[in-house]
């Protein structure tokens, strides 16, 4: 484990010394909970068009697939009318696009911002290298599989699939957001066990806390 997430004793700047355990300390302990509809299924259904017409997307370039995701900022496919835009923090966003191959050492980063993300959120597997592995299928470091990992709402295939292919999924993520069916933030809570002993299986160099909220 890495030296400064080591318990230690720090001193304050008036003098007085404690102990800290950073992975402990800096984190909330709780694992997450299902997130329950808290009101009627009208007022439900209003806000699940709400959510589909606000889509923000974690400006996070996981592989080779975030080149696709440029030509959307532009005037000729302008994803913007779709109520879609990119944000810089995973606080502020609700679509994580895993956009290609996903190394293990990048696992470990995107369960991280995943986490960080508030509920409901939505992933989006981008290219067959999240569906099988593509071509890195028998590479060492390569994830083969995304959806052992982390709930999956919808995959794009292709290697890579072009902008329009981009929109199109946008656009099916929408009637699955519509017809509330996007419970992947729920799936992950309820089988939270099972998805953290699939991660602990290949990141060999667990130091992170459970649960990165």
């Amino acid at each position: 484990m890495k030296e400064e997430l080591q318990k230690r004793m720090v001193k304050t700047p008036d003098g007085q010394e404690f102990e800290i355990e950073p992975l402990r300390d800096y984190y909330c302990e709780a694992p997450p909970t299902v997130q329950t509809p808290a009101y009627t299924a009208i007022v439900e259904k209003i806000f699940n068009w709400a959510r589909s017409e606000s889509i923000w997307i974690l400006g996070f370039g996981t592989g080779c697939g975030a080149i696709e995701m440029r030509p959307l900022m532009t005037p000729r496919f302008d994803a913007y009318r779709y109520g879609v835009q990119w944000r810089p923090t995973p606080r502020q966003s609700n679509l994580f696009i895993i956009s290609g191959y996903l190394s293990v050492k990048t696992l470990k980063r995107v369960i991280r911002s995943y986490e960080q993300m508030q509920s409901p959120k939505y992933v989006i597997g981008l290219g067959s290298c999240t569906i099988n592995g593509g071509m890195y299928w028998d590479s060492y470091n390569t994830i083969k599989r995304l959806d052992d990992y982390l709930p999956v709402d919808l995959y794009i295939t292709g290697c890579m699939p072009r902008p329009e292919a981009l929109l199109a999924g946008f656009v099916d993520l929408k009637k699955i957001i519509r017809a509330g069916k996007a419970e992947g933030a729920n799936i992950y809570a309820e089988n939270f066990d099972w998805y953290k002993a699939n991660q602990k299986k290949v990141i060999l160099d667990w130091d992170m806390p459970e649960y990165n909220w």
